[in-house]
């Protein structure tokens, strides 16, 4: 419903079939740049070859820029660490070449602490005493019944990551290239269920089909599946409950009843149809941008 979606991205994925406007992305091997992680650790990223997009990320964000009349002079990125060096009091004093100099850098990195901050909290916490919020639990509002009498919970499997973008194309699929809903052998028994048979899945939010997998890992009354493949409809069908506090949402927890059916869902095959013609659209635009190369 957005009136103008931009994605910058080094794959077509879920969210760039919506965009309007869909940018070159550069992986972290065609790059410079730094990465942050959870210890605070700044460390250098170096490009090892040339982005087949033609632009890195930060070169696509000053060319998009200056398109809306906004210049801004870079020549290279660690002129933009400068810059967030100036702005961010806890990074005062990093830079490329104190990056260089140590390895990595631990924020703060400033004029207390020019070499890092190994340890953020020593004898107390830096706002001082810790504070500790009680919050007191919240059951969930999804229950199961007559019509729904199974809960789904969803989840990850090791071969994929997240939502897949980027394992899904890889040799990982050969490990698990379909999301299906385990099912327990007496829940399956009941509903005339056999594996591999396509699994109908409603909830209160919506339907979708999977592939069933009868299974004892999962508890009678309990059905499973991952989230890894997009054509799969997961999100479809879990409701839009969340956490009143953090508001993650309430993916574990959705009473669903489960059917043999026999085709996919009209969810999996508006998206399809959907995905095809995003696909279809990419290609000519490639094709476009070869035959203006050949020119």
């Amino acid at each position: 419903a957005m009136e103008c979606v931009v994605v910058q991205d080094i794959f077509l994925n879920e969210t760039a079939k919506f965009a309007h406007v869909f940018l070159p992305g550069s992986s972290f091997l065609e790059k410079d740049g730094t990465f942050t992680n959870a210890e605070r650790r700044i460390s250098r990223v170096r490009k090892v070859m040339e982005p087949l997009a033609g632009k890195a990320d930060w070169e696509a964000t000053i060319a998009l820029a200056e398109a809306l009349g906004y210049r801004m002079q870079y020549s290279h990125p660690s002129e933009i660490m400068d810059e967030i060096a100036r702005l961010t009091p806890t990074f005062h004093r990093v830079s490329y070449a104190e990056l260089d100099r140590h390895g990595s850098l631990q924020w703060p990195c400033n004029d207390a602490a020019p070499d890092g901050t190994p340890t953020m909290h020593i004898d107390e916490f830096v706002r001082g005493k810790g504070r500790f919020m009680l919050t007191g639990y919240v059951p969930t509002e999804e229950k199961v019944n007559s019509r729904y009498p199974l809960l789904l919970t969803t989840g990850r499997i090791l071969s994929q990551y997240n939502v897949g973008a980027q394992t899904r194309r890889t040799d990982n699929v050969a490990w698990h290239e379909e999301d299906r809903l385990e099912i327990h052998p007496t829940d399956a028994e009941n509903r005339g269920i056999a594996d591999g048979d396509w699994a109908g899945i409603g909830s209160r939010a919506g339907q979708t089909v999977l592939r069933a997998k009868v299974s004892e890992r999962v508890a009678p009354g309990v059905v499973y599946t991952t989230f890894h493949f997009p054509e799969s409809g997961a999100n479809v069908i879990t409701t839009d409950n969340s956490d009143w506090a953090t508001n993650c949402p309430e993916y574990k927890v959705t009473a669903v009843e489960v059917v043999r059916v026999s085709q996919p869902s009209e969810w999996q095959k508006r998206y399809q149809a959907f995905s095809d013609e995003q696909g279809r659209l990419l290609r000519e635009r490639r094709h476009a941008e070869k035959a203006e190369v050949r020119r």
